[in-house]
């Protein structure tokens, strides 16, 4: 069966969220519904009907976001669901096949999301690109190594976030640029992340914030509520939950880090997202008290393989001739030469045989600097012609630090 699809305009935006709501379990309250309707781009939502009944939908922010050596226009795929009465009658996937001749025609050559289950945007040709920790530190064991950096220069001011919103805006600003996965976030996104109803506070209090700071500005913040808690025999149990720490430099990072862990009557801290390579884990002494655990993060999509391969960096020479599978875009699933130096990179259509094969969902996972391919060929998911080119093209797309966004979209 053929279902109309088409984007939404504002009057439509409350069945628009009914799906959502039923798709996710979760009902907003009514001011973060309102946030939400204020964040979305209507001209880049996608309903799909049966007869008047809107059924499946989705939607996407226009992240400028960063990858190896520098920053590209990112379709940001968001709020996709499917009435439970439609699934499993081809609406996900007409969908999801529309919105990449969207972003196609739109001229944006990769997409990316936030995948709520694992397993269903493989299909589509999304492959997970980056990975997250979220950590749980014991505090009375979370002393730095000897050595730690330090600079009698810098200060701590305790802050309201709110009323330092601007100098928060200017250093996370100042750090997007360093890693792969980062986007800079507009005025939405900030009015998302910094709000504090009670709706929003999950019973752990207001935001608070630290910043680290000298003579000439900001180098750094902390973000964070307080779970404030006792045990039965009136000791100090509370919880830092930290949302943010972000800091232009290793002195500023040490010190912030160390704001948080010594603050008092808290005997732990939680971040919920961090990336792989977090300099904490080196910092720590014992590092055995970061009990950590890992998540899969953002998942990426090439829209356009020729475009998104030659508009990133690459860590090392690299020139192969790639078969690229790719049944959702089959303006993609042909050979590619990519070829990169320290003059830049192209990659351009060919004849030639190829030194691989593989999905584009490879290519995906790879796009941003952490990919797996040497632990896809040995799966037995690529195919391998020329001895060693995998080992080539996995070094050339790995890239330091990893890839990371930090904050769900």
């Amino acid at each position: 069966m053929t279902y109309p699809i088409r984007p939404i305009d504002e009057s439509e935006w409350p069945a628009y969220t009914r799906v959502l709501e039923e798709g996710f379990g979760w009902t907003p309250h009514p001011t973060q519904a309102e946030r939400w309707k204020t964040e979305t781009e209507f001209d880049r939502t996608l309903a799909v009907f049966d007869g008047d009944q809107i059924v499946g939908v989705t939607g996407i922010y226009s992240l400028p976001m960063t990858v190896p050596g520098g920053q590209l226009p990112v379709a940001g795929v968001t709020a996709v669901s499917v009435l439970p009465s439609h699934r499993r009658r081809g609406v996900l996937s007409a969908m999801m096949r529309r919105q990449l001749d969207d972003i196609r025609e739109r001229g944006e050559s990769v997409a990316a999301l936030y995948a709520s289950e694992a397993l269903i945007y493989g299909r589509y040709g999304y492959g997970r690109a980056s990975s997250e920790l979220s950590f749980q530190i014991d505090t009375r064991r979370s002393a730095f190594v000897p050595g730690a950096p330090s600079d009698p220069s810098l200060r701590l001011r305790v802050v309201k976030p709110a009323d330092e919103r601007a100098e928060l805006e200017k250093l996370f600003a100042s750090v997007v640029p360093r890693r792969p996965g980062r986007y800079e976030r507009n005025a939405h996104f900030w009015n998302g992340l910094l709000a504090d109803e009670e709706a929003d506070q999950h019973g752990a209090g207001p935001w608070r914030s630290i910043l680290a700071e000298d003579d000439r500005g900001v180098r750094g913040y902390a973000l964070f509520r307080i779970k404030s808690s006792w045990d039965d025999n009136g000791i100090p149990n509370g919880t830092v939950k930290l949302q943010e720490l972000e800091a232009t430099d290793p002195a500023a990072y040490a010190l912030l880090w160390r704001s948080v862990l010594d603050r008092d009557l808290v005997s732990k801290v939680q971040s919920g997202g961090r990336p792989v390579d977090d300099p904490l884990i080196a910092l720590l002494a014992d590092s055995r008290q970061l009990r950590a655990s890992w998540a899969d993060e953002l998942y990426v999509r090439l829209v356009e393989v020729g475009r998104a391969l030659s508009a990133r960096s690459y860590s090392a020479p690299v020139d192969l001739v790639i078969e690229v599978e790719d049944e959702t875009c089959p303006w993609n699933a042909r050979r590619w030469r990519l070829t990169a130096g320290s003059s830049g990179a192209e990659c351009v259509p060919v004849e030639d045989q190829p030194d691989v094969t593989l999905p584009v969902v490879a290519l995906g996972s790879a796009y941003l600097g952490d990919g797996l391919l040497g632990q896809q060929l040995d799966a037995g998911l690529l195919r391998e012609h020329t001895v060693g080119a995998v080992r080539g093209l996995a070094t050339a797309m790995a890239w330091s630090p990893k890839p990371w966004a930090g904050m769900t979209f």
